[in-house]
């Protein structure tokens, strides 16, 4: 059974009408029928909050403030999805008959960045999973000096062990990383990566190139380039020995630079350039976990969150 909404509610924004057309115009089935009107039940009252009275005054930004509380509520990704559906399946029927003229969910995306991006570390988790090298042998200092590179470049794990030891500029302080498209672009490295690169090369890559490294930057304990498959395993590894549960791959770290340079103020486009995206609107996915971590630090802390 459907929780029946306030009857003003119900008749200003005419959810009776809308629950006939689920059922007998569009023929869904009772559960999909309960669900649906649960959610647009939901909605109005959200929009009710807002001083809104009816549907036609409620506009594509309101939508995307209810699904961001949605969001902020727990819930999932899968019924977020739904609670969208069932609001485009609403205006659907709202401009079907008439009563709307302007369909405002027709710019509300599904929040694809949501269950796809990865966990992000913290700085502490960062400094957790590089502290978690063996620093008693040569693949241990060579594990640090991946890890430093990958964090402090937010380089593809393609871009990582496709690096040459001539793209290390270790007095200049900047790795060339070539990216998509045999595209070039200079990322700085920052002190502690500078100093876990000389290191490795200097005394510990020596003792693994047995001519075979093809001049590359990281090498295995073959002495061959590091392969895909063992930068993924370095990462698993450190992630394991440093007790981190979330799930850390490479492309971890990556997400973990561009995110870090956000919250600590960094231009979208200089973080742009450094990620190797050719469109801003690719960064621009960035900018939500960072309002992520805004909206959920304003929440913890502030008085009258």
């Amino acid at each position: 059974m459907v929780n029946k909404p306030d009857i003003k509610i119900s008749h200003a924004f005419w959810l009776e009408g809308f629950q006939d057309y689920l059922s007998l115009e569009v023929g869904n089935s009772e559960n999909t029928v309960s669900n649906y009107s649960r959610d647009i039940s939901r909605f109005t009252e959200f929009a009710v909050s807002k001083h809104v009275d009816t549907p036609q005054e409620i506009t594509a930004q309101l939508l995307r403030e209810f699904i961001y509380e949605l969001k902020d509520l727990g819930l999932a990704p899968a019924s977020i999805r739904r609670q969208i559906s069932a609001v485009r399946t609403y205006y659907r029927y709202l401009v079907g008959e008439g009563y709307a003229s302007v369909d405002p969910s027709a710019q509300l995306e599904f929040p694809k960045g949501w269950r796809t991006l990865p966990d992000v570390l913290t700085v502490d988790e960062i400094e957790q999973l590089i502290a978690a090298h063996h620093p008693g042998d040569t693949l241990g200092w060579r594990d640090r000096a991946f890890l430093e590179v990958a964090y402090a470049t937010g380089a593809r794990v393609s871009e990582l062990i496709g690096l040459g030891l001539t793209d290390v500029l270790l007095e200049d302080g900047l790795v060339r990383v070539i990216g998509k498209g045999n595209k070039q672009r200079l990322v700085p490295l920052g002190r502690r990566a500078i100093a876990a690169a000389a290191l490795y090369i200097n005394e510990k890559r020596p003792v693994l190139d047995r001519g075979k490294s093809a001049g590359r930057f990281v090498l295995n304990a073959r002495g061959t380039p590091l392969t895909r498959g063992g930068a993924w395993q370095i990462v698993k590894q450190c992630a394991l020995r440093a007790g981190i549960s979330k799930t850390v791959t490479p492309h971890t770290l990556r997400h973990s630079f561009a995110t870090h340079l956000l919250e600590g103020g960094a231009d979208l486009r200089a973080v742009q350039e450094m990620l190797g995206h050719a469109d801003l609107s690719t960064t621009q996915i960035y900018t939500h976990v960072d309002s992520e971590y805004l909206r959920s630090a304003h929440k913890a802390f502030h008085p009258r969150a």
